[in-house]
């Protein structure tokens, strides 16, 4: 018998590089919306984005393709990647 969300996964992925200031955060939520991942983007103060989003593993996977890529006037220099068992986020948030 399969548990309620085992295969819902959690990814947070912490972005460095030129990602404040340039419309991350929207991008951020504007694909993880049209993914249908639940989460959220938040800037932190040493200049990263944090974006945490829950959903089936392989959205998750195209979300951090696209979010390597970033919105064009940004740069991102690395992707932090921490992965697991999701649950219970609801909508995506911009903080």
């Amino acid at each position: 018998m399969r548990r309620m969300n085992e295969d819902v996964h959690r990814l947070t992925a912490l972005i460095s590089g030129r990602v404040q200031g340039v419309g991350y955060r929207a991008f951020a939520r504007r694909h993880a919306i049209d993914l249908g991942l639940a989460g959220s983007a938040e800037n932190l103060a040493d200049g990263r984005v944090e974006v945490v989003a829950e959903g089936p593993r392989s959205e998750l996977e195209q979300l951090l393709v696209f979010l390597r890529r970033g919105p064009v006037h940004a740069s991102v220099a690395s992707i932090e990647r921490h992965w697991a068992q999701g649950g219970g986020l609801r909508g995506f948030h911009v903080y």
